[in-house]
């Protein structure tokens, strides 16, 4: 109930369009009510009239209750109309704002805070959730409130002509808008649980087997994500057919309700006529309000049947908006520094939930223009010191600066213009190639772009497209091949003219003539910058290169290669194990 209370919370900003919209709904309901019981009147009057002779005949006046009777009919369709569009500005606005905030408390959590979560799920909290938090409001807050509201000023009417037939509307009203509800609450809020995470796995499911067809076809493992998805569309299946059920239950009942109660009308007005305490015409308007009446109450059981669902839907929301971010933002940044040297010491990082330091004691120093490979297994924290260098995690102990700056003291999006990361993991757009390249400099040029493609050497393939800069790469880049793919990222940074470039791994998975092309392209675009390259293979490295090699969150051997190479070390031993690799 809490997240609900906090879902209802979120439509202060639209109270007016939601006021407007209730009221609508109101009038709508009010309108129906008059139009039934007075058309009821009226068909009885002219009945009675007519029965009496020619001379009540023109004693009767036609045109009031007809003129009445149109009024409620023009009222109820333009209230209606105005009903549905206040509710649905309502919920649209909510929607918008919500998307946006869903989507903006993403950010700060990615990546680290979110490596547990699946991308399908993640999609499916983004769009399904959030459309079905649109429902509380819309088939749940509004029609309840008109419903109660209606059934006040109804009954109030019903009072006017005879107590004990507003008491038998009472009493039925109560039993079709209070007790069916939450009958049906009671009954379809498990299930309704069940479809909202059904539904999730499924689309959960499908997008992964979309991102990992190759290796579903290659391993044969197809028919084994198909059976996986039928099964659970069968047990969705078998759900709605629970929840379907509840609803013609419900949809019975105030059927049941709403007879009762005519019935009961129709008793009392024949008795109060009897009794000559009540006109027969206004017998007629008790028991077609009566059933106008069950009008308000109607949505009710289906609404809160799905309860269920968007209750659940709001907790996973919230759960989402409310977790943590690693890294803690500062108000604004100080001014950028002129001497962009790079300081880490004593650093040791924790990710939240581990035992063990991610980094524990690292101390590295570069100045402006220094180049340095980093080394280290899988696990060594090389991950760990890119996050940390990009605000995408936050150290605990230690010190680390830029320009004599400390990093927590620079908002993240001012600190990551410092850097150009070019990974390997290349993330290719579904879009063009100009698209793909002004993701790094919005405003770049033609003439900007085809300098970034010849720096990359990927200019001569570009140009060999028949579309050129507009030719279209398809998802994750599944027209091009990796190679294609790792230029287009050298392109980028060739294009994000930062002092820093960080390479993670930039010629893992290239052959060698590749990684030859790449990596003459990669030194053209990193010369005037502050580089730290993350890597295991020593293929590239010089004598005369510093590097550096990371075990257990911690540097320990810092030099130039061919010194550390002679020098009997971590740097010698794997180098002399890459050389009998490269002779096996």
């Amino acid at each position: 109930m809490r997240d609900l209370m906090r879902l209802l919370r979120l439509y202060a900003p639209y109270r007016r369009w939601i006021f407007g919209a209730i009221g609508l709904g109101l009038v709508t309901v009010l309108a129906n009510f008059g139009l039934l019981a007075l058309s009821g009147w009226f068909l009885a009057s002219a009945g009675l009239v007519g029965l009496a002779g020619y001379a009540a005949q023109n004693a009767f006046n036609f045109y009031a209750p007809a003129a009445g009777v149109r009024f409620f009919a023009t009222v109820r369709v333009l209230a209606r109309y105005g009903g549905r569009l206040a509710d649905h500005e309502a919920t649209l606005r909510l929607l918008a704002k919500l998307r946006v905030a869903v989507y903006a408390r993403l950010e700060p959590l990615a990546p680290a805070a979110l490596s547990e979560d699946r991308s399908g799920e993640l999609l499916s909290r983004l769009v399904a959730d959030v459309d079905r938090l649109g429902d509380f409001f819309l088939r749940v807050i509004s029609p309840f409130a008109v419903a109660g509201l209606g059934s006040v000023v109804m009954v109030l009417v019903f009072a006017t002509f005879s107590p004990v037939a507003a008491v038998a509307l009472m009493l039925g009203l109560s039993l079709a808008g209070v007790a069916v509800p939450l009958t049906s609450l009671l009954l379809g809020q498990q299930h309704s649980r069940r479809v909202t995470n059904i539904q999730d796995s499924i689309r959960s499911d499908l997008v992964d087997s979309v991102q990992g067809m190759t290796e579903l076809l290659i391993y044969d493992a197809s028919q084994t994500m198909i059976n996986q998805v039928h099964g659970q569309s069968q047990d969705l299946t078998t759900v709605q057919g629970s929840l379907a059920r509840v609803a013609g239950f419900g949809a019975a009942l105030n059927l049941l309700a709403s007879g009762m109660t005519v019935t009961s009308i129709l008793v009392i007005g024949a008795v109060l006529v009897m009794a000559h305490r009540l006109a027969g015409p206004d017998s007629a308007l008790l028991a077609l309000g009566a059933m106008a009446a069950f009008e308000a109450v109607s949505p009710l059981p289906a609404a809160f049947q799905n309860l269920g669902g968007i209750r659940e839907s709001a907790r996973r929301v919230f759960e989402l908006t409310d977790r943590a971010a690693l890294v803690r933002e500062p108000e604004v940044s100080p001014r950028k520094p002129t001497h962009l040297d790079l300081r880490l010491s004593d650093v040791r990082l924790r990710y939240p939930g581990q035992a063990g330091w991610a980094l524990d004691g690292l101390n590295l120093v570069m100045e402006p223009g220094e180049h340095i490979s980093i080394l280290g297994r899988s696990g060594a924290g090389k991950t760990s010191l890119v996050y940390l260098l990009l605000r995408f995690a936050d150290y605990q102990q230690g010190s680390a600066t830029i320009g004599g700056i400390e990093l927590r003291d620079i908002r993240g999006d001012d600190l990551r213009s410092l850097f150009t990361v070019v990974s390997e993991r290349t993330q290719i757009f579904a879009g063009s190639i100009r698209h793909n390249l002004l993701i790094a400099k919005p405003d770049a040029n033609e003439a900007e772009l085809w300098q970034a493609l010849q720096m990359a050497q990927l200019s001569v393939f570009v140009r060999q497209q028949p579309d050129g800069l507009d030719t279209l790469l398809g998802e994750a880049g599944a027209k091009i091949s990796g190679g294609e793919a790792r230029r287009i990222s050298l392109a980028r940074a060739a294009l994000r003219q930062t002092p820093f470039l960080i390479l993670d791994e930039p010629t893992e998975g290239l052959d060698p003539a590749t990684a030859s092309n790449f990596g003459t392209a990669l030194a053209s675009i990193a010369s005037s910058r502050t580089v730290i390259t993350i890597t295991h293979r020593l293929e590239n490295i010089h004598d005369a290169d510093r590097v550096a090699v990371l075990r257990a969150g911690r540097i320990i051997e810092d030099g130039r290669f061919g010194v550390l190479r002679a020098a009997g070390g971590p740097v010698s031993h794997l180098a002399k194990l890459q050389e009998k690799l490269v002779h096996v």
